[in-house]
């Protein structure tokens, strides 16, 4: 990889602490709300999901990503795909590596897959697995976020993600060791992995192996390290849900910095609508239409609009509502 971005100034804090939810307490739905006001951003303890399932699919990854680059380029696309270096088509580049997939696998999706793993239907099957596995955990955090705000119905929010149809995507990063940070100095330190942004989506599920990197934006602009924890999955509020909440919830702006000794690996689901799905803010949550932020859109439409910006932009701007 060639040097990918300038250095970044380092964060005004260290780790500091992140909202941890136990979604096997109802009671925890309003804690969940707090931390989507808050953070926009929250880890999930106690979700049930099977560390033997993770531990497969991050073996996978792994055996993936070890392949020469040759190899890996063959299934290079877009938007699907292997990538290495760039991200998107706009000019962001960081010291990652990545496969993206469609997280809808029972709609024939990702056929490159068997071709060229040395395990595809140990691959096929772990990756079927997680993914079910983590929709249906998402769409529960979805259901206890809705309990919090005192909607009706329930499932207000989950079945935006949970229909065959929807945009979903699940993502595969690998941050080799960066050569460029000096292991005794610590010069350049601060090397971009993945450049500061938002998920475009409703909300997002990451884990990760124990190296850090992940870092998020508080509200007074500073930003903090998340510390690494492989054995809970943590969740970003999208840009979508916080159109969805009239602003109440706020997307989380996060980035990954590169490390000098260990290799990263992430696992993120994105858990988008339908690409026809009218998103706006919830009739519900507002006194009068006066009080709507922001205008109506349909996700294939704000997707189309983040796919063309770079990473860092404000992507909601252009559909702030005007004259209120």
């Amino acid at each position: 990889m060639a040097v990918l971005s300038k250095p970044v100034a380092e964060p005004k804090f260290g780790f500091a602490p992140i909202p941890v939810i136990d979604i096997s307490d109802p009671e925890s739905k309003h804690a969940l709300v707090k931390a989507c006001e808050d953070f926009g951003f929250f880890k999930v303890i106690n979700h049930g999901i099977s560390s033997e399932l993770v531990s497969v699919l991050e073996h996978e990854a792994v055996e993936f990503f070890s392949l020469p680059k040759s190899e890996k380029t063959h299934v290079a696309g877009y938007p699907f795909g292997y990538g290495n270096s760039k991200i998107g088509r706009n000019g962001d580049v960081g010291w990652v590596e990545y496969l993206l997939m469609n997280a809808n696998l029972d709609s024939g999706s990702n056929p490159f897959l068997p071709g060229l793993l040395k395990n595809p239907e140990t691959f096929r099957n772990a990756l079927k697995e997680y993914t079910k596995s983590v929709r249906k955990m998402t769409c529960e955090v979805l259901e206890m976020i809705t309990d919090g705000l005192g909607i009706k119905p329930r499932n207000t929010l989950s079945n935006l993600v949970s229909d065959q149809n929807t945009d979903s995507i699940f993502r595969l990063n690998h941050y080799p060791p960066c050569p460029l940070i000096n292991k005794k100095t610590n010069a350049g330190k601060n090397v971009i992995g993945f450049g500061e942004h938002t998920d475009p989506q409703i909300i997002s599920v990451l884990r990760s192996n124990n190296t850090s990197g992940l870092q998020i934006n508080l509200i007074d602009g500073s930003w903090i390290s998340v510390p690494s924890d492989h054995s809970s999955f943590f969740f970003n509020v999208g840009d979508s849900l916080q159109v969805l909440t009239n602003g109440r919830f706020k997307s989380v702006r996060h980035r990954v910095l590169a490390n000098s000794r260990k290799s990263r690996v992430s696992m993120i689901y994105f858990a988008g609508p339908s690409l026809t799905q009218r998103i706006a803010p919830l009739t519900c949550l507002i006194d009068n239409e006066d009080e709507r932020l922001y205008e109506e859109f349909t996700w294939s439409e704000y997707k189309n609009s983040a796919y063309n910006s770079r990473l860092s932009d404000n992507r909601l701007q252009q559909f702030v509502r005007k004259n209120i």
